[in-house]
């Protein structure tokens, strides 16, 4: 089978996801390609199931990723497709922090026309490391107001890969019925 997979990023864990989700479905036999919503992905009309994801930031969803469903709502709508959302809220221990991303999710999809047929949620990364004094700063509050405790001298990684895998095979075999 034949996927396109289309991601935005601002930090770079959403690419990190994308490209694992490629290389699981490479490594089951798939033939998948991966484009950068910002760097012009080709259309969904020559692959037979589309994965499109975005990072969270500021509360909105990747503004090319949005331009980019906009686009091709109808063919997208006409495909077998799955939309992953990728967030520091879904790593939070408060429910209603996980809940305001399912409610942005529903008002993301339905702004864009798309209705995709899986929804993954997936907690993104902090990288401390590379932040600069004032993002540290912030990213250290936002954590600690989701009850994330951290260190700023280190990098955090919340992506659970063994789920992510398990959604990534349920949506292989729910394209063979």
């Amino acid at each position: 089978m034949k996927y396109l997979i289309v991601y935005g990023t601002g930090e770079g864990q959403t690419r990190k996801i994308a490209r694992f989700i490629e290389t699981v479905l490479d490594e089951s036999g798939h033939q998948a390609t991966i484009a950068d919503a910002t760097e012009e992905p080709p259309g969904p009309d020559a692959y037979e199931a589309i994965i499109i994801g975005s990072s969270i930031h500021t509360n909105s969803y990747h503004n090319a990723v949005k331009q980019y469903i906009l686009q091709h709502s109808a063919a997208l709508n006409h495909k077998k497709s799955a939309f992953f959302s990728v967030g520091m809220a879904m790593a939070s221990h408060i429910a209603e922090e996980q809940e305001e991303v399912y409610s942005m999710t529903g008002k993301f999809l339905e702004q864009t026309g798309w209705k995709p047929d899986k929804i993954w949620y997936l907690a993104g990364a902090l990288r401390f490391t590379k932040y600069d004094y004032f993002k540290r700063l912030v990213m250290r509050l936002m954590a600690k107001r989701q009850g994330i405790t951290v260190d700023t001298a280190s990098d955090y990684e919340y992506t659970n890969w063994d789920e992510l895998k398990a959604s990534i095979a349920d949506f292989e075999i729910s394209g063979t019925d």
